[in-house]
Protein backbone atom coordinates (compact mmCIF):
# COMPACT_ATOMS: atom_id res chain seq x y z
CA UNK A 1 0.00 0.00 0.00
CA UNK A 2 1.25 3.51 -1.29
CA UNK A 3 -0.08 6.34 1.16
CA UNK A 4 -0.42 10.01 -0.90
CA UNK A 5 -0.66 13.04 1.02
CA UNK A 6 -0.67 15.13 -2.24
CA UNK A 7 -3.00 12.57 -4.04
CA UNK A 8 -3.66 14.12 -7.35
CA UNK A 9 0.13 13.77 -7.97
CA UNK A 10 -0.55 10.51 -8.24
CA UNK A 11 -0.50 9.65 -12.14
CA UNK A 12 -2.63 6.83 -11.32
CA UNK A 13 -4.79 9.00 -8.59
CA UNK A 14 -5.25 11.37 -11.92
CA UNK A 15 -6.61 8.61 -14.15
CA UNK A 16 -9.13 7.26 -11.73
CA UNK A 17 -10.32 10.62 -11.50
CA UNK A 18 -11.32 10.96 -14.69
CA UNK A 19 -12.73 7.38 -14.81
CA UNK A 20 -14.96 8.69 -11.77
CA UNK A 21 -15.33 12.26 -13.36
CA UNK A 22 -17.34 11.30 -16.78
CA UNK A 23 -20.75 12.41 -15.99
CA UNK A 24 -21.81 15.99 -18.03
CA UNK A 25 -24.33 17.35 -15.82
CA UNK A 26 -21.48 20.37 -14.18
CA UNK A 27 -20.09 20.44 -17.31
CA UNK A 28 -22.98 21.37 -18.78
CA UNK A 29 -23.99 23.61 -16.22
CA UNK A 30 -20.78 25.76 -16.18
CA UNK A 31 -20.42 26.00 -20.56
CA UNK A 32 -24.19 27.32 -20.55
CA UNK A 33 -23.56 29.57 -17.73
CA UNK A 34 -20.03 30.76 -19.54
CA UNK A 35 -22.04 31.24 -22.95
CA UNK A 36 -25.27 33.09 -21.18
CA UNK A 37 -23.12 35.43 -19.50
CA UNK A 38 -20.94 36.15 -22.48
CA UNK A 39 -18.09 35.32 -20.77
CA UNK A 40 -15.06 35.71 -23.10
CA UNK A 41 -11.96 34.70 -20.89
CA UNK A 42 -12.61 32.43 -18.26
CA UNK A 43 -9.90 30.97 -15.65
CA UNK A 44 -10.86 27.58 -14.08
CA UNK A 45 -9.02 27.20 -11.11
CA UNK A 46 -8.27 23.99 -10.18
CA UNK A 47 -9.27 22.69 -13.61
CA UNK A 48 -8.08 19.04 -12.30
CA UNK A 49 -7.73 16.76 -15.44
CA UNK A 50 -9.22 19.73 -18.14
CA UNK A 51 -12.31 18.38 -18.97
CA UNK A 52 -14.54 21.82 -18.76
CA UNK A 53 -11.52 23.51 -19.81
CA UNK A 54 -11.03 22.22 -22.88
CA UNK A 55 -14.69 21.95 -23.48
CA UNK A 56 -15.02 25.60 -22.86
CA UNK A 57 -12.49 26.64 -25.01
CA UNK A 58 -13.82 24.38 -27.73
CA UNK A 59 -16.56 26.65 -27.64
CA UNK A 60 -14.91 29.74 -28.09
CA UNK A 61 -13.97 31.00 -24.98
CA UNK A 62 -10.50 32.02 -23.96
CA UNK A 63 -9.52 29.98 -21.06
CA UNK A 64 -7.04 29.47 -19.05
CA UNK A 65 -6.54 26.54 -16.03
CA UNK A 66 -4.87 26.55 -13.17
CA UNK A 67 -4.21 23.42 -11.10
CA UNK A 68 -1.64 22.75 -8.73
CA UNK A 69 -1.14 18.77 -9.11
CA UNK A 70 1.58 18.14 -11.64
CA UNK A 71 0.27 14.53 -12.93
CA UNK A 72 -3.67 16.23 -13.32
CA UNK A 73 -2.20 18.77 -15.72
CA UNK A 74 -0.02 16.71 -17.12
CA UNK A 75 -3.36 13.98 -18.57
CA UNK A 76 -5.17 17.71 -19.06
CA UNK A 77 -2.38 18.77 -21.59
CA UNK A 78 -3.00 15.07 -23.63
CA UNK A 79 -6.87 16.26 -24.24
CA UNK A 80 -7.72 16.75 -27.63
CA UNK A 81 -8.01 20.78 -28.04
CA UNK A 82 -5.55 21.34 -24.93
CA UNK A 83 -3.52 23.31 -26.56
CA UNK A 84 -6.24 25.98 -26.98
CA UNK A 85 -5.71 26.40 -23.22
CA UNK A 86 -3.30 27.97 -21.08
CA UNK A 87 -1.89 25.39 -18.53
CA UNK A 88 -0.58 26.94 -15.26
CA UNK A 89 0.34 25.10 -12.12
CA UNK A 90 -0.23 27.04 -9.47
CA UNK A 91 -3.20 27.99 -7.05
CA UNK A 92 -5.32 30.99 -6.39
CA UNK A 93 -1.96 32.81 -6.10
CA UNK A 94 -1.47 32.50 -9.73
CA UNK A 95 -4.83 34.80 -10.09
CA UNK A 96 -3.06 38.23 -9.71
CA UNK A 97 -1.17 37.65 -12.80
CA UNK A 98 -4.35 37.38 -14.81
CA UNK A 99 -8.22 38.90 -15.29
CA UNK A 100 -11.39 36.93 -16.89
CA UNK A 101 -14.74 37.63 -17.12
CA UNK A 102 -15.70 34.48 -15.36
CA UNK A 103 -13.90 32.50 -12.59
CA UNK A 104 -14.95 28.77 -11.99
CA UNK A 105 -13.91 26.41 -9.17
CA UNK A 106 -15.58 22.98 -9.80
CA UNK A 107 -14.85 19.64 -9.01
CA UNK A 108 -15.67 20.74 -5.68
CA UNK A 109 -12.19 22.05 -5.09
CA UNK A 110 -14.10 24.70 -2.94
CA UNK A 111 -14.13 22.07 0.01
CA UNK A 112 -10.74 21.43 -0.46
CA UNK A 113 -9.70 24.70 1.12
CA UNK A 114 -9.93 24.25 4.76
CA UNK A 115 -8.16 26.78 6.68
CA UNK A 116 -10.61 30.26 6.87
CA UNK A 117 -7.79 32.27 5.80
CA UNK A 118 -6.62 30.49 3.19
CA UNK A 119 -10.62 30.21 2.28
CA UNK A 120 -11.10 34.16 2.39
CA UNK A 121 -8.13 35.25 0.30
CA UNK A 122 -8.98 32.61 -2.42
CA UNK A 123 -12.31 34.44 -2.73
CA UNK A 124 -10.45 38.08 -2.80
CA UNK A 125 -8.31 37.19 -5.40
CA UNK A 126 -10.85 35.87 -7.50
CA UNK A 127 -12.87 38.81 -6.41
CA UNK A 128 -9.69 40.98 -8.27
CA UNK A 129 -9.00 38.77 -11.21
CA UNK A 130 -12.16 39.35 -12.36
CA UNK A 131 -12.80 42.60 -14.68
CA UNK A 132 -16.11 44.46 -14.10
CA UNK A 133 -19.26 43.19 -13.93
CA UNK A 134 -17.58 39.55 -13.77
CA UNK A 135 -18.69 36.19 -12.24
CA UNK A 136 -17.69 33.89 -10.03
CA UNK A 137 -19.51 30.13 -9.95
CA UNK A 138 -18.89 27.42 -7.98
CA UNK A 139 -20.50 24.28 -6.43
CA UNK A 140 -20.49 22.59 -2.86
CA UNK A 141 -22.19 19.67 -1.21
CA UNK A 142 -24.84 19.85 0.92
CA UNK A 143 -24.46 19.18 4.44
CA UNK A 144 -28.04 18.68 5.32
CA UNK A 145 -27.70 15.02 3.49
CA UNK A 146 -24.61 14.37 5.73
CA UNK A 147 -23.43 11.99 2.72
CA UNK A 148 -20.13 11.16 4.75
CA UNK A 149 -22.32 9.03 6.74
CA UNK A 150 -22.47 6.80 3.68
CA UNK A 151 -18.60 6.95 3.31
CA UNK A 152 -17.92 2.99 3.55
CA UNK A 153 -15.79 0.91 1.49
CA UNK A 154 -19.65 -1.65 1.05
CA UNK A 155 -21.49 1.64 0.15
CA UNK A 156 -18.62 3.44 -1.90
CA UNK A 157 -17.04 0.55 -4.11
CA UNK A 158 -16.60 0.90 -7.46
CA UNK A 159 -14.94 -1.26 -10.32
CA UNK A 160 -13.83 0.75 -13.08
CA UNK A 161 -11.32 -0.07 -16.13
CA UNK A 162 -8.77 2.16 -17.78
CA UNK A 163 -7.56 1.17 -21.10
CA UNK A 164 -4.16 1.80 -19.95
CA UNK A 165 -4.23 0.41 -16.39
CA UNK A 166 -7.13 -1.88 -16.91
CA UNK A 167 -8.78 -2.94 -13.76
CA UNK A 168 -9.19 -0.34 -10.77
CA UNK A 169 -11.08 -1.03 -7.59
CA UNK A 170 -11.93 2.05 -5.74
CA UNK A 171 -13.23 2.64 -2.43
CA UNK A 172 -13.82 5.22 0.58
CA UNK A 173 -13.30 4.99 4.33
CA UNK A 174 -14.08 7.79 6.41
CA UNK A 175 -12.02 8.58 9.36
CA UNK A 176 -13.61 11.42 11.53
CA UNK A 177 -15.74 14.57 11.38
CA UNK A 178 -14.57 17.64 13.28
CA UNK A 179 -17.34 20.15 13.30
CA UNK A 180 -17.71 20.44 9.81
CA UNK A 181 -14.42 18.71 8.44
CA UNK A 182 -14.72 15.46 7.63
CA UNK A 183 -11.38 13.31 6.94
CA UNK A 184 -11.41 10.25 4.61
CA UNK A 185 -9.29 7.69 2.76
CA UNK A 186 -9.75 6.93 -0.79
CA UNK A 187 -8.15 3.72 -1.51
CA UNK A 188 -7.63 2.93 -5.34
CA UNK A 189 -6.13 -1.02 -6.04
CA UNK A 190 -4.97 -2.46 -9.35
CA UNK A 191 -6.23 -5.40 -10.73
CA UNK A 192 -3.37 -6.37 -12.34
CA UNK A 193 -0.42 -6.15 -9.52
CA UNK A 194 -2.81 -5.39 -6.23
CA UNK A 195 -1.05 -2.18 -5.59
CA UNK A 196 -2.72 0.09 -3.36
CA UNK A 197 -2.77 4.00 -3.76
CA UNK A 198 -4.21 6.03 -0.82
CA UNK A 199 -5.29 9.26 -0.86
CA UNK A 200 -5.71 10.93 2.35
CA UNK A 201 -8.15 14.22 2.19
CA UNK A 202 -10.59 16.51 3.40
CA UNK A 203 -13.32 18.14 3.18
CA UNK A 204 -15.10 21.43 4.71
CA UNK A 205 -19.07 20.51 4.47
CA UNK A 206 -19.80 24.56 4.96
CA UNK A 207 -23.49 25.51 4.81
CA UNK A 208 -25.37 27.94 2.43
CA UNK A 209 -25.36 30.54 4.96
CA UNK A 210 -21.60 30.70 5.80
CA UNK A 211 -20.82 30.33 2.06
CA UNK A 212 -22.68 33.70 1.03
CA UNK A 213 -21.30 35.17 3.76
CA UNK A 214 -17.84 34.79 2.82
CA UNK A 215 -18.94 35.78 -0.84
CA UNK A 216 -20.11 38.81 0.50
CA UNK A 217 -16.87 39.10 2.61
CA UNK A 218 -14.71 39.57 0.23
CA UNK A 219 -16.48 41.15 -2.39
CA UNK A 220 -19.45 39.67 -4.01
CA UNK A 221 -22.75 39.52 -4.11
CA UNK A 222 -24.87 36.56 -4.44
CA UNK A 223 -26.92 35.86 -7.41
CA UNK A 224 -27.67 32.73 -7.67
CA UNK A 225 -27.98 29.84 -5.56
CA UNK A 226 -29.20 26.69 -7.01
CA UNK A 227 -29.73 22.74 -5.48
CA UNK A 228 -28.58 20.91 -8.71
CA UNK A 229 -27.51 20.96 -11.67
CA UNK A 230 -31.32 21.74 -13.51
CA UNK A 231 -31.08 25.22 -11.95
CA UNK A 232 -33.68 24.04 -9.40
CA UNK A 233 -33.93 26.02 -5.99
CA UNK A 234 -32.39 24.72 -3.30
CA UNK A 235 -34.01 22.58 -0.96
CA UNK A 236 -32.96 20.36 2.24
CA UNK A 237 -32.83 17.23 -0.17
CA UNK A 238 -30.38 19.00 -2.87
CA UNK A 239 -27.33 17.20 -3.53
CA UNK A 240 -25.42 20.38 -4.51
CA UNK A 241 -25.71 24.01 -3.26
CA UNK A 242 -24.33 25.97 -6.98
CA UNK A 243 -23.05 29.61 -6.22
CA UNK A 244 -22.84 32.33 -8.92
CA UNK A 245 -21.89 35.88 -7.69
CA UNK A 246 -20.61 38.36 -9.11
CA UNK A 247 -19.28 42.42 -7.44
CA UNK A 248 -20.20 45.33 -7.90
CA UNK A 249 -23.90 45.23 -7.73
CA UNK A 250 -26.94 44.21 -5.05
CA UNK A 251 -29.34 41.73 -4.39
CA UNK A 252 -29.99 37.68 -4.65
CA UNK A 253 -31.80 35.53 -6.59
CA UNK A 254 -32.23 32.23 -5.64
CA UNK A 255 -33.28 29.46 -8.09
CA UNK A 256 -33.55 31.32 -10.85
CA UNK A 257 -32.53 30.01 -14.63
CA UNK A 258 -28.98 30.82 -15.31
Amino acid sequence: MVTRANAYDDPLIAAVYDLENTGRADTDFYVGLAQNLGSSRVIDLGCGTGVLACELASRGHQVIGIDPAGAMLERARQRPGADRVEWIIGDAEALAAHRADLVLMTGHVAQEIHDDDAWHMTLVSACRALRPGGHLAFESHNPLLREWEQWTPERTLQRLKDPMLGAVETWNVLLGVDADLVRFESHNRLASSGRDVVARGALRFRSQRMIEAALVGAGFVVKHVYGDWRAGPVTPASGELIFVAHAGASGIMVGEQP
